[in-house]
């Protein structure tokens, strides 16, 4: 279960990388969207799981490659913005979020 000061440090990291995600992800990766779906911080508030919705690619396993190539870029960048709030950047974890795929395959399955 989570704490109240996990949830709001989960709420500021997810709402810092998405706009971090918005000014460097066309840089990253050309004409592809990255959302933050969802972001778990540790109890002590050093690891940070982000799970990433990346989309429109076809493999978005080498897109998630080079954003995690980029983590200490990322993480600077994160730390910039957060400073005043948090005394610790937490570790960044990037995973994909396959919930959206998921879905589209359930639908795709039902309509058979």
């Amino acid at each position: 279960m989570e704490s109240t000061r996990q949830k709001k440090v989960s709420r500021l990291v997810q709402k810092e990388l998405s706009i971090i995600f918005q000014k460097i992800g066309p840089e990253l990766l050309t004409n592809v969207i990255i959302s933050v779906t969802i972001v778990r911080v540790s109890i002590d508030l050093s690891y940070a799981k982000i799970f990433l919705s990346i989309f429109p690619v076809k493999e978005p396993e080498i897109a998630l490659r080079k954003i995690i190539d980029n983590k200490v870029n990322i993480r600077k960048k994160l730390g910039a913005r957060i400073k005043n709030q948090l005394r610790i950047v937490p570790d960044l974890q990037f995973y994909l979020d396959d919930s959206a795929s998921y879905a589209e395959e359930i639908d795709k399955l039902l309509k058979k």
